[in-house]
């Protein structure tokens, strides 16, 4: 069940103001919804991001949690091709191993700590299946909208690997952006942040963040206090742009884990359906036929045992922009 954009920040009265006379921004929680993933053979995910509450954080637009899940019990992922427009798919595993090829020809591998980031502006298609070698698969599943001067980029596929930098007691791998000293080379289209943390037990970890970008903190394990609010797994806290720093505290015996998204406001509306990222429903309209009719618009994926995945049918309803409520 979803709680949308609950608070839970008790800086009452006066929010955003401690007892100390500090600044203390607030947080929405926003709670996962339970989705089946991939068609037929689909594997459940925790979905945070998109929901009403909120849209974008940044400009990442979906967020995806998946596992621990034992595979010679669930059967693992098997996302036969599909197709992607507008946007940038970020994979980060925790556990496992994924196959990923695509119609660019990319054949690779997603593997705890490394990041796997694929363009499909125009148009792509690719395929995700977990492995032999997979026992637990778990990790996330991530989308970047990318902005209307690039929306229609070529295909492009990389793939990195973070080293882990200390900060407090905290083990930080930075996939995208800067934290903690340290950069990634992958590219994005708009200023972002992604990163891994693992939180020691009992811990207190103090970021230096950029305080023009808004900040979602996913958490993977644990119970984790951030800005007075306490997290709990598969629960997002939002907070909005104007902190320079951001503190973590693990409130658990054990090391928690989480995962740290952010970004300038994304100030375009989108419209999302499917797989698909347009500003119209007649983007939408034009990239699904596209894709029924297996244009040259989205390639083809050489390798998967099995059919497309069919687009489902167009609502009977004009499809809308997404658009942020105002943060106060």
């Amino acid at each position: 069940m979803s709680n949308i954009g609950r608070d839970r920040n008790p800086t009452e009265p006066g929010r955003g103001v401690s007892g100390h006379g500090e600044y203390v921004p607030k947080v929405d929680v926003l709670s996962a919804r339970d989705v089946p993933l991939g068609g037929p053979r689909a594997m459940t995910v925790r979905r945070t991001l998109p929901q009403r509450a909120r849209t974008l954080i940044g400009a990442w637009c979906f967020v995806d949690h998946y596992g621990p899940d034992d595979v010679t019990d669930t059967g693992g992922m098997d996302v036969a091709p599909h197709p992607h427009t507008g946007l940038q798919t970020v994979s980060w595993l925790f556990s496992g191993e994924i196959e990923h090829r695509d119609s660019m020809g990319s054949h690779a591998f997603v593997r705890p700590g490394e990041l796997n980031l694929m363009t499909g502006g125009y148009g792509i298609s690719h395929t995700e299946v977990s492995t032999a070698r997979t026992t637990v698969l778990h990790g996330v599943q991530l989308w970047v909208a990318l902005p209307g001067e690039h929306r229609h980029t070529g295909r492009d596929f990389q793939h990195y690997v973070p080293s882990p930098v200390r900060v407090d007691g905290a083990e930080v791998r930075v996939f995208l952006g800067a934290l903690a000293g340290d950069t990634s080379p992958v590219r994005t289209f708009t200023p972002l942040l992604g990163a891994e943390l693992v939180l020691e037990s009992r811990s207190t970890t103090t970021l230096a963040v950029d305080a023009g970008f808004e900040h979602g903190l996913l958490v993977d394990h644990g119970d984790v206090r951030i800005a007075g609010t306490v997290l709990h797994p598969s629960e997002l806290g939002y907070i909005g742009t104007g902190s320079d720093t951001l503190t973590l505290v693990n409130e658990t015996d054990d090391a928690a884990r989480v995962v740290l998204l952010g970004g300038t406001p994304f100030e375009e509306q989108i419209v999302m359906w499917w797989n698909f990222i347009g500003r119209s429903h007649d983007d939408i309209a034009e990239a699904r036929e596209a894709w029924q009719s297996a244009s040259d618009r989205f390639g083809r994926v050489d390798g998967y045992d099995g059919d497309r995945l069919p687009a489902p049918a167009l609502p009977n309803a004009t499809i809308a922009p997404r658009k942020n409520p105002t943060h106060h």
